[in-house]
């Protein structure tokens, strides 16, 4: 009865100890300028930096008559999803981990869970907002065309999210410390970069390589998100590539992640 008593307050008081974690942990990120700036500056200013080169804004027989700025605005959207799925979430919560701050959570009201969904909820917004905030510099700056196919772009955008910070769950959960975490998310940032099309992108690659390429979860994503640009239905062939990359990183984060 003593441990009944003792769990009903737990839970009541759950969802206002989750949503203080919530708000502590947004404050920590608005602290950390260098967050900040990876994930929501950096793509940005990339795009136009690239956008600024004569070569980038003339049309490309290869990139179906488009220009490779208009190529490129998807890529930056991407790389945000990546800075903060490899550089920025594993480090952090396996800091937590290695710190003893989630074993400490176990004894309180705040599950060790809402310190991995607050992570996530915040690596995601700012995901999006360094999305829209390329959209936008393209659009005005570059007049790059806004995505035609709204509906398609947005389902691509959130598979695409939801993949990218599964594949930083799976980071956290397989990395014994900080430096590991931080080696593996540098290790698997680079072919996820590449994937993506940042060095080149995916529609100007040779059709073997792209064959490959889409079905890395970067590479589907940067296919569906530049078919919904030019106004199509983003391919189901790419979308269950997403949808599947995402279900299979998620189990294998909740198979192996380690709260002490």
């Amino acid at each position: 009865m003593t441990s009944t008593a003792v769990a009903a307050p737990h839970a009541a008081t759950r969802p206002k100890a989750s949503s203080a974690v919530l708000r502590a942990e947004l404050r920590l990120f608005r602290r950390e300028p260098g967050a900040v700036f990876w994930i929501m500056a950096f793509p940005t200013l990339l795009l136009v930096i690239l956008g600024s080169i004569p070569s980038f804004r003339e049309t490309n027989a290869s990139l179906g008559g488009n220009r490779l700025v208009d190529a490129y605005v998807p890529v930056t959207v991407l790389l945000s999803l990546i800075m903060a799925g490899l550089q920025a979430m594993p480090p952090l919560v396996t800091g937590y981990r290695e710190r003893g701050i989630l074993r400490r959570m176990s004894a309180t009201p705040v599950r060790p869970s809402a310190v991995l969904g607050a992570q996530m909820g915040i690596f995601g917004t700012a995901t999006l907002v360094s999305a829209l905030l390329s959209l936008t510099v393209g659009r005005l700056v570059f007049d790059v065309t806004l995505p035609r196919q709204a509906f398609g772009y947005g389902l691509a955008l959130l598979l695409a999210i939801l993949c990218g910070l599964s594949l930083g769950a799976v980071v956290s959960a397989l990395a014994p410390t900080t430096k590991a975490a931080t080696a593996i998310g540098s290790a698997v940032f680079f072919p996820m970069m590449f994937s993506a099309g940042v060095w080149l992108p995916v529609q100007a690659m040779p059709d073997m390589l792209a064959r490959i390429v889409e079905l890395a979860p970067l590479g589907a994503a940067a296919q569906a998100l530049g078919d919904a640009a030019d106004g199509d239905w983003p391919s189901l062939g790419h979308l269950g590539v997403l949808l599947a990359w995402t279900v299979l990183l998620s189990a294998g984060a909740a198979r192996w992640f380690r709260w002490e």
